[in-house]
């Protein structure tokens, strides 16, 4: 039922009253006294307006600019207007045919967008906007054909290379509506863009999957797949413009639930730089050229309610070639920021409303005792802000336009500005000796100064996870399932599987004793190490993983990055002592070019050519591939030919997206980790595989990742190796924060061993324990659970110390030895492979054992 049919439950005057009365005493609305409220009308509606303006006006005024309304003087670019949609509304979308009746291409020409842009710029304009449809070499082969001819992988790779031509050329910022995009995608093109958006306009998914409704047959309107985009520029720090469409069909319920699903969003990310209240308006030639407008009242009321619903501090915008002359009617309902206002390029989704001049945007403004200020594309509190919100290198460019005390747009001309990727490595700078101490100056507590805004909103995140992050018990047939277990553990069921992993007493003990025979038949009785260094070349990092103490920000008294020469330094004394391999992984520094992990693993290889380089993790590679413009597995062969033999695959955690999203803000979701391994084993570079266990995540959770971990490995055959990694709590922010648990039992540790080698039995042979999270006692226990591997020396471990394990940083061959020995079994050093060492090095680790190579100092 529509929101404006008269047909529609009209709410009691008892029920409009309650509503108002508590949106007055700043009481938290539910969603059914939203619903409510969006259909107040005459004198309800004055007064939810003077509500909803009394907290705008609160938001302004803590902002540090009361009285104020902005705007973004901007130009807009329709980069094409194919579209793989089919929306019923739209007019901005054509097809092939008619572009070519017209004398147009299937995008725009780069001298059609920069001359768009360049009279822009001429006009003090600061924001180009590009508009585009959903992915149309999708649908139409006019669109892939122009692409390949023009050289782009995709629609998305022209709008990143317009964009860089954009900045450069002409100054001007860009915004990029690029519709549906993924995480992955979100990472290519934020180097590039000042902001972004997309409109949500509904969470009403019937309006999409029933036929006749405004978004049937269009698969990127589906309002599930939308607010995963709105998720994934959250996780992404991407400031993102949302909004909703009023008057395509909804009901006044689901109009309300649009709205707190964009709250819920917001607070968990902070990434909504501004929501729009859009009006629906029928046009010719659309299949909804009949329906009726939606009425300036409805508008007032939808925008007034989002004030109240996503509170003050939140930015609101209605468009004000849409409001007719309703100026008054639409500032008192609670607005503060009118959008993207172009003095040059008409609105391509509205062509028959012309935009208002701006003088007379502000004459109009000012009428309501507010005065109007020019903002940029990027709203000017994630200007101010800076980091992560803002990618480096584009940075300059927001800088050049931008006031630096209130993030408003200055008064300038926009000039273009080179736009580039790092070169070298940030300058080296910060301490090396963390695998021992932790610095504790200037700081007050066992939390980092922006704990609360760093790591996203910890009370969503509460309410997510409650009732799910204390593993219950079951109560299903153990006996019956050591006894499938012991006789086939390829045919374990998933039900048996969970049961097993809930054993406890002398069920664990026999579920154990079952792990460690078929140990024992896969590959024998010797324990295997590898002598190996870690080098963690940077701990820049602000992806927000709420795990994780290892990340610093540039200032923090713990920060540091080595220099190409510093990590080949590294690599060299380990080959001194030894070494057979360097683990090299490092934080995702905003300043790290693409082609910096390239240098590092050709600077390893020209000072110790032997060395077996074992680097950068599925997260890293991504980071690489996005500022590069390369994909996935280009990056991955061109990382192979600079000297990368295998890569760690860390950066998994949980391969489940519901517990992902709760240990990270920003990190590559489960698809994308499965998608880079899958890459570089088809590439010939192996990996090892990980699981972090013992947080939010429950026994389910362990049982479908080693299921798609045993799924990868009968694809590819690419894994070396599974290891478990405990999840180490004492300084972790999501363990601060009171959600997660303080990390495994020993019962759990020893379930998730056994249950590891029953379960990638046949697949993967090789199970390794981590004796820097376990300590040697609890490493001999879990090779007595079906553990074979005691992974490497590492001699300067960092990111567990950082996070709190207090079993050190080193370990030499005689402690491993000693741990294979306490278990009762015999011990082989071995590559990263598993293969023989060769002599030399063998009588190399022997001679220098138990002597660590001197540590650097990062500043000479």
């Amino acid at each position: 039922m529509d929101a404006t049919d008269t047909q529609h439950p009209v709410p009691t005057a008892t029920s409009m009253r309650r509503a108002l009365r508590r949106a007055r005493d700043g009481v938290a609305l539910d969603q059914g006294e939203a619903a409510v409220l969006l259909q107040a009308r005459g004198a309800d509606l004055r007064e939810l307006c003077a509500t909803a303006a009394r907290v705008r006006d609160a938001g302004l005024e803590a902002a540090g600019r009361p009285g104020t309304i902005t705007y973004s003087k901007s130009v807009f670019i329709p980069l094409t207007k194919l579209c793989r949609d089919k929306c019923h509304y739209c007019t901005f979308v054509t097809v092939p045919g008619r572009l070519r009746k017209a004398g147009h291409g299937m995008y725009l020409s780069p001298d059609e967008v920069l001359a768009i842009a360049r009279q822009g710029a001429a006009l003090g304009c600061k924001e180009a906007l590009f508009t585009l449809g959903d992915r149309p070499e999708d649908r139409w082969p006019e669109a892939r054909e122009w692409l390949d001819a023009h050289g782009y992988d995709d629609t998305l790779a022209y709008v990143r290379a317009m964009s860089i031509r954009v900045l450069e050329e002409t100054g001007l910022l860009p915004h990029l509506n690029p519709g549906v995009v993924s995480w992955t995608e979100f990472q290519r093109l934020k180097p590039v863009a000042a902001s972004m958006g997309m409109m949500l306009e509904t969470t009403a998914t019937r309006l999409w999957s029933e036929p006749g409704g405004p978004h049937f047959g269009s698969p990127d309107k589906e309002p599930a797949v939308r607010l995963r985009v709105l998720e994934d520029a959250g996780r992404s720090a991407v400031p993102f413009t949302t909004g909703v469409l009023i008057g395509i069909g909804e009901t006044y319920e689901e109009r309300a639930d649009a709205l707190f699903a964009i709250r819920r969003v917001s607070r968990q990310y902070h990434g909504i730089q501004e929501v729009i209240i859009q009006n629906f308006r029928a046009k010719p030639d659309t299949a909804m050229r009949a329906r009726p407008d939606a009425e300036l009242e409805e508008l007032a009321a939808v925008i007034a309610v989002t004030r109240l619903v996503l509170g003050p501090s939140a930015r609101i915008q209605a468009p004000p070639n849409l409001v007719d002359s309703e100026y008054e009617l639409i500032i008192s309902a609670g607005i503060d920021d009118w959008g993207g206002v172009s003095p040059v390029t008409p609105d391509h989704v509205n062509p028959e409303r012309p935009w208002p001049q701006i003088e007379e945007l502000a004459e109009r403004t000012a009428g309501q005792g507010f005065r109007l200020r020019e903002r940029l594309a990027v709203h000017p509190e994630y200007v101010v802000h800076g980091e992560p919100w803002l990618d480096p290198r584009i940075l300059p460019h927001i800088a050049a336009l931008a006031d630096p005390a209130t993030g408003l747009a200055r008064d300038v001309h926009p000039v273009g500005l080179p736009w580039q990727e790092p070169e070298d490595l940030p300058a080296a700078s910060g301490r090396t000796d963390l695998h021992r101490t932790v610095d504790t100056e200037g700081r007050t507590g066992d939390r980092r100064a922006d704990f609360e805004d760093v790591y996203g909103d910890w009370d969503s995140l509460r309410e997510q996870v409650a009732g799910t992050a204390a593993p219950e018990r079951l109560t299903g047939d153990v006996r019956a399932a050591l006894a499938a277990a012991a006789d086939d553990p390829v045919k374990l069921t998933d039900d048996q599987a969970l049961a097993l992993f809930h054993a406890d007493g002398p069920a664990l003990d026999a579920l154990c004793r079952i792990a460690d025979d078929v140990r024992r038949d896969t590959v024998g009785d010797t324990v295997t190490y590898c002598v190996t260094r870690n080098i963690n070349f940077t701990n820049v990092c602000y992806t927000g993983c709420r795990f994780c103490a290892f990340a610093q920000r540039r200032t923090d008294a713990d920060a540091y990055t080595l220099s190409l020469e510093q990590v080949a330094d590294r690599a060299a004394q380990a080959w001194d002592v030894g070494a057979t391999e360097v683990c090299m992984q490092g934080g995702i520094h905003p300043d790290l070019p693409g082609t910096a992990y390239f240098d590092i693993a050709r600077a390893v290889k020209a000072r110790v050519p032997g060395l077996h380089v074992h680097a950068f993790s599925p997260m890293e590679v991504v980071n690489g591939a996005t500022r590069t413009g390369l994909s996935i597995r280009d990056w991955l062969q061109q990382a192979k030919e600079a000297g990368l033999d295998t890569i760690p695959g860390t950066a998994a955690e949980i391969l489940d997206d519901e517990v992902r999203w709760v240990l990270t803000k920003g990190k590559l979701p489960a698809a994308t980790w499965v998608e880079v391994v899958t890459a570089a084993h088809e590439l010939g570079i192996r990996s090892s595989s990980t699981m972090m266990y013992g947080h939010v995540d429950t026994p389910a959770h362990w049982l479908g990742h080693l299921r798609l971990l045993a799924q990868i490995q009968q694809r590819t055959g690419g894994f070396t190796e599974f290891v478990t990694l405990p999840f180490i709590h004492t300084n972790a922010p999501v363990y601060l924060a009171g959600i997660a648990r303080p990390g495994p039992t020993m019962r759990d540790n020893r379930a998730v061993v056994a249950m590891a080698r029953l379960l990638l039995h046949t697949h993967i042979p090789n199970i390794q324990t981590s004796w820097v999270k376990l300590g040697a006692e609890g490493a001999a226990e879990m090779l007595r659970s079906g553990a074979n591997d005691l992974g490497g020396t590492l001699m300067e471990e960092t990111i567990s110390r950082m996070a709190g394990s207090a079993y050190g940083s080193y370990k030499s061959v005689r402690d491993l030895e000693a741990i294979a020995e306490a278990a009762g079994r015999p011990h082989r050093q071995r590559t990263t492979t598993y293969g023989e060492v060769p002599a030399e090095r063998r009588a190399a680790a022997l001679a220098s054992d138990g002597h660590l190579p001197e540590l650097l100092p990062v500043l000479e």
